[in-house]
């Protein structure tokens, strides 16, 4: 089962590209939403506010409880904020899990009017995949990585794409680009069965 925090932001392009795979998806405004949840997405959204919204349903700190235990947890824009480690920029009370030892400074990419979509290279798909469509929306820039985090892919040098131990963060919106591989990907790091070949699977079959 795999959560999908629903305070604020495109929790449903998440569950949309999650159900494409296959996975049972719910989602997570509550504590009493967590349980039996395997792992969770943070999707994009206004960090600030999922930041208070995360303290007035007090689902802080049992969730960053089960991201201290090992729950995998994927978050793309607003959740990458609010995995990192340190924020700029940031409001003085924003609070965030210190999840990945990244320092990201919001809007990096400048405002709405400088959104902008590109294609990435991205090491987790495999040597012969194709790129992956980057939909960049107010997106936060990583200004420092730790020593254990892994980039699995940048833009113009900047890492965009990464991993440490069961967290995975990104800068642009992979819920938007139709895309499930990056879904996929995640899924896969912590279950034996492909999902991709599953999907592929099922649509040979209908």
């Amino acid at each position: 089962m795999i959560g999908v925090l629903a305070l604020q932001g495109a929790f449903e392009s998440h569950q949309q590209r999650l159900t494409e795979l296959g996975a049972l998806s719910r989602q997570v405004r509550t504590p009493r939403d967590l349980a039996g949840v395997d792992a969770l997405v943070m999707p994009g959204g206004e960090s600030t506010t999922m930041s208070r919204l995360l303290l007035s349903s007090e689902l802080f700190d049992p969730l960053a409880q089960r991201i201290a235990d090992g729950m995998p947890v994927f978050g793309t824009c607003a959740g990458m904020i609010l995995l990192a480690t340190e924020v700029l920029d940031g409001r003085p009370d924003q609070r965030s899990f210190g999840a990945i030892d990244i320092t990201v400074q919001r809007n990096g990419y400048g405002r709405q009017l400088d959104s902008f979509e590109t294609d990435l290279t991205v090491s987790v798909l495999g040597p012969d995949a194709a790129p992956f469509h980057g939909v960049f929306i107010r997106a936060p820039k990583v200004t420092r990585l730790g020593d254990d985090v892994e980039v699995l892919a940048e833009h113009d040098g900047v890492p965009v794409l990464l991993r440490q131990g069961a967290v995975y963060v990104a800068s642009f919106h992979p819920e938007l680009a139709g895309d499930h591989r990056l879904h996929a990907a995640f899924l896969n790091s912590f279950q034996h069965e492909s999902f991709s070949e599953r999907h592929d699977a099922q649509t040979e079959n209908t």
